[in-house]
């Protein structure tokens, strides 16, 4: 029984002060959360309504493929995630109980599933194996943000698959992207699966679900062509600059006032992209070395460390004066003592770059000739490329749904996860990681599909599928008819939202709006007169009419169509 009148809906009229996204401001709004602290929000009755058909989904399609439900703590001994070198990760809540043992809050699970199947998986017999939980995790955000979308406590959908081999793990992982895609169907998302950064979980493979929106996050690399990627991973083709005549050999140029890339290039009449952009980093170890890509390019970050294997910083600025002996603006590759690393974009071309004199640039320089580097792709993709099935490259901001992760033999190595093949040799087992976020999800639909009025829910995870009005007052005749029409929708298998509440009809209306249920059913003294109900649906707003007589099975069917 979901009556308004005894319903725990605490729903205010104005945004929160701090909100910036639209699901952060509509949630709040509509009585779904509350805020407890930086990154710790409080689900209210109709936001676990929302969360638990999530994970129902979730659930159902994990257990379609064969996966087993479990549980696993929240807290873990520390040693664990010592043994895979991820107990230094800075998000990671580090504590110490009563007797001085070090523990950790988890923010992910692969250290305590792999430690027990590590336990009681000994044949090939045993395998393969998924098992899933959908559990609490705790994360040391350094920058809670945007509600439910970065928090430092949230739940999420873990399942993680154990193969014999490599073979094995990829149809786990069509399993799961299969699963994946069924789920966000379900759920209502527009969404993609794009090429993604294996990042702290380690592996051979990663791929990332992205729901589209204004408020998201991340940024992906979409193509006319079907190309799909995370920036952080994405390769494209920039098109090509016109360069100057080349010289003989690099000829110095007095740049006194000029140290930007646009500042150097309207100096000199040439193109920002024939300008050397040298970026200096310092790599964990301390070493100095010279990123580079064109003047109108940017390093990626992510790209650089995965072709050094290491994590860098920015040189200070007194580092790059020790190093160049010149101001930072006024630096490049021409003879200088230091590894360089140049985008792929850069093996051909003639550039103008730093003198490593403050004042001076260096004209005519060729890559290959005027200095050495090794070459990767470092550099950011932007939109207008080229991508590498041929198309025009776009980029969108989106929210990450969800993501799935080959591990390989990554924590089975590290926690001694093995097993007797079938000539009783001894092998790693080879795992995947696959992950989804059951507010985010949420916090996705909200903002996909909202409007000017609230929320619009998808149809399977919305708190309720009808939203019902009554007009009158307790005692009268149309208040007889919504009460009788709360029990019929309820018979018909409809999940009803009753606002039996003693208000003006322009306030349930409002409410009704920015609560987001996909109908809206008014039963009133208009509806004895005319004989029927007023209906809205609330994606678009459309009115609609159906008859007393038969309601319940006439609003089954309209909501069995709603998206």
């Amino acid at each position: 029984m979901t009556r308004l009148s005894s319903y725990f809906l605490p729903t205010l009229k104005d945004p929160p002060a701090d909100a910036e996204a639209i699901s952060h401001v509509l949630m709040v709004r509509a009585g779904l959360i509350r805020q407890l602290g930086a990154g710790l929000w409080t689900y209210l009755p109709a936001g676990w309504r929302v969360h638990s058909r999530i994970e129902q989904i979730l659930r159902e399609e994990m257990d379609r493929i064969g996966a087993g439900e479990m549980s696993m703590p929240v807290l873990h001994p520390r040693e664990l995630w010592d043994l895979t070198g991820r107990s230094a990760i800075p998000e990671l809540f580090k504590l110490e109980d009563r007797n001085s043992r070090p523990l950790v809050l988890a923010m992910t699970h692969e250290e305590s599933i792999t430690f027990h199947v590590s336990r009681d998986v000994r044949s090939y017999r045993d395998l393969p194996l998924i098992l899933y939980h959908v559990q609490t995790k705790e994360r040391d955000e350094q920058r809670p943000r945007a509600g439910v979308l970065r928090t430092r406590e949230f739940v999420m959908k873990d399942s993680y698959s154990f193969d014999r081999d490599l073979a094995g793990l990829d149809v786990s992982y069509e399993k799961h992207a299969e699963a994946y895609d069924r789920i966000f169907d379900r759920c209502g998302l527009r969404w993609y699966k794009v090429e993604s950064d294996v990042g702290m979980m380690g592996g051979v493979g990663a791929h990332e679900y992205m729901a589209p929106c204004p408020a998201g996050e991340n940024e992906v690399a979409l193509s006319d062509a079907g190309y799909a990627a995370n920036v952080e991973v994405a390769t494209g083709t920039p098109p090509a600059p016109q360069f100057p005549d080349p010289l003989p050999a690099p000829e110095r140029v007095e740049t006194p006032d000029a140290r930007t890339i646009e500042e150097v290039s309207k100096l000199l009449g040439v193109e920002g992209a024939t300008l050397l952009k040298s970026v200096p980093v310092v790599k964990e170890d301390g070493t100095l070395l010279l990123a580079m890509v064109r003047g109108d390019d940017r390093v990626n970050p992510i790209k650089l460390a995965n072709a050094l294997g290491a994590d860098t910083r920015p040189a200070t600025e007194d580092e790059i004066r020790s190093s160049f002996g010149a101001d930072p603006g006024f630096i490049g590759p021409v003879e200088v003592d230091l590894d360089v690393i140049a985008d792929e974009t850069l093996h051909d071309g003639v550039y103008v770059a730093g003198a490593n004199e403050s004042g001076y640039h260096l004209r005519g320089v060729q890559p290959g000739r005027d200095f050495e580097a090794r070459f990767a792709d470092i550099r950011m993709v932007e939109a207008g490329d080229r991508c590498p099935n041929g198309g025009t490259i776009r980029i969108e901001p989106a929210i990450e749904v969800g993501n799935i992760f080959k591990l390989g033999t990554r924590y089975s190595e590290a926690l001694g996860a093995t097993f007797l093949d079938e000539e009783g040799q001894e092998r790693p087992i080879v795992m995947g990681s696959y992950g989804i976020g059951p507010a985010r999800i949420a916090a996705a639909a909200i903002e996909q599909y909202a409007d000017e009025h609230g929320i619009s829910w998808p149809r399977a995870i919305a708190p309720w599928g009808i939203h019902l009005v009554a007009l009158g007052k307790e005692g009268t005749e149309e208040r007889e008819l919504a009460d009788r029409l709360y029990e019929e929708l309820q018979s018909a298998g409809l999940e009803v939202l009753y606002d039996d509440r003693d208000m003006r009809p322009g306030e349930k209306f409002v409410e009704a709006e920015l609560l987001g249920c996909p109908l809206r059913v008014v039963a009133g003294k208009r509806s004895l007169e005319a004989g029927e109900l007023e209906v809205q649906v609330r994606r678009g707003l459309e009115q609609r009419s159906v008859p007393i007589e038969g309601a319940a099975q006439a609003l089954r069917a309209l909501f069995d169509e709603l998206p």
